[in-house]
């Protein structure tokens, strides 16, 4: 048991909303960060527990914020927890917390759960998340849910959404189908979990392979020697090269995820 889940089951002050196997996620992607000088960021408060343990969590030195559409919410306001009211989304409101709280190291969206909100809270306040910092969205399950606009595999729930995230981090290697953008150079890894996404940022330039070592295992010859092997080698390679090339135009499958069988 981490401290936050052993915060969480001695909790006594605020009310606390959890799915009990986000505390092993939390801590694992949260612990780096404590006792430093960190922005935190939620959106949804609900009774404001939530805040509390982050701030019991990461230390006297962490600035609380949180985000809710409910005014009252600023009730759960005390020493180094500020509570913003709006709604997350409204692209203006979202804008004006930029302009009111310094540069985020973790942002949690634990708010609305309907695809807009997510989705919303993500194309604005993603890039104003700092260059080692962590964004996490909760209930991502909502994606599956009619009533929260989602729906499996239907077009524009987050988790649809965020399946572009899979390219993006691997555009370098796209052969110029896919264009590197600010997610590819600023993302270094995607962590789903049931129910939750945690991007982790960093800042990741074109990879590069590197060898070390000494070759000790030959491959094996061929029977055909001199400019004969020399030949069907190329043609080989040409018309397996063509054949990829047509059947990736056409999106068309490829058996057993191989164009040689």
């Amino acid at each position: 048991m981490n401290d936050l889940e052993s915060y969480f089951n001695q909790n006594t002050e605020r009310e606390i909303l959890k799915w009990s196997h986000y505390f092993e996620v939390y801590d694992r992607h949260f612990s780096k960060y404590r006792n430093k000088d960190i922005v935190l960021l939620e959106i949804g408060t609900f009774n404001g527990g939530s805040l509390q343990m982050w701030k019991n969590y990461f230390g006297p030195r962490a600035k609380i914020y949180g985000i809710d559409i409910n005014p009252n919410c600023k009730q759960v306001e005390e020493e180094n927890i500020t509570i913003l009211i709006g709604s997350q989304s409204d692209r203006d409101f979202l804008k004006t917390v930029k302009e009111q709280i310094p540069p985020i190291d973790i942002l949690i969206d634990d708010g609305g759960h309907t695809m807009l909100q997510q989705i919303v809270s993500f194309e604005e306040l993603f890039s104003y998340i700092k260059p080692d910092g962590l964004y996490l969205c909760e209930d991502i399950h909502t994606s599956y849910w009619v009533r929260f606009g989602g729906g499996y595999k239907r077009k524009g729930t987050f988790i649809e959404y965020s399946k572009r995230f899979i390219d993006y981090i691997n555009a370098y290697h796209a052969e110029k189908t896919l264009k590197v953008n600010e997610f590819t150079e600023s993302v270094n890894s995607l962590h789903y979990y049931d129910s939750m996404l945690v991007i982790e940022k960093r800042p990741t330039p074109k990879p590069y392979v590197v060898r070390t070592g000494v070759k000790t295992i030959p491959f094996p010859t061929e029977t055909r020697t001199g400019l004969d092997l020399l030949i069907n080698k190329k043609l080989n390679y040409h018309y397996r090269r063509i054949l990829n090339r047509i059947m990736a135009f056409f999106r068309l499958p490829l058996k057993n995820g191989d164009i040689y069988n």
